[in-house]
């Protein structure tokens, strides 16, 4: 049975919608702080961490790892820290284009297959109340950029150019090629 080393609902609900069995063991993987590095190494590098911590405890199982990451000029969003961070990333996203990356990674023993999406997402441009509104819902806090395409943020956003599950936290039809390519669940 495939392993999930993350904790995110968003991603337990896509493997459910595309029928793929599994059970949940989140990552302790520390996550490294984002600054200004490349955004497709970065996701990559994460997801690794986080599947490999996973696949240590569990030989011979197929453990799937995923980071998603937001990036608007050369700067990585990560998961705000605090509600003024929170408000400042949607102000900068705010009537412009970004992109959102998922590095995914599945790994057994000393086999890893790795996979980087990218999704460019265009906003429309938000008023300062919007984005205080949008904030005080404690929506943006565990989300990369700020926000979830799939909740209250849906409003914001004009165009999506790539995958939609990408920027919920899993690109599901490049994780099904994956798993039938390790022939997981098959």
């Amino acid at each position: 049975m495939l392993i999930l080393a993350s904790g995110s609902p968003r991603r337990r609900e896509l493997l459910s919608q595309a029928g793929i069995a599994y059970m949940v063991n989140p990552s302790s993987y520390k996550e490294e702080s984002p600054k200004k590095k490349d955004p497709k190494k970065f996701a990559q590098a994460q997801a690794i961490g986080k599947a490999c911590e996973v696949a240590a405890k569990y030989p011979g199982q197929w453990v799937l790892g995923a980071d998603t990451i937001v990036a608007i000029d050369g700067a990585i969003l990560g998961k705000p820290r605090n509600d003024k961070e929170a408000a400042a990333m949607l102000k900068d996203l705010s009537g412009r284009k970004h992109s959102v990356f998922t590095g995914v990674a599945l790994v057994k023993d000393d086999t890893v297959y790795t996979k980087v999406v990218e999704t460019k997402v265009w906003f429309r441009r938000l008023s300062e109340e919007e984005i205080k509104s949008y904030v005080a819902t404690g929506e943006p806090k565990d989300k990369a950029g700020a926000y979830g395409i799939q909740g209250k943020a849906s409003s914001f956003v004009d165009k999506v150019n790539g995958s939609y599950t990408n920027v919920v936290g899993l690109p599901l039809a490049q994780v099904c090629k994956m798993l039938h390519k390790a022939k997981v669940g098959l």
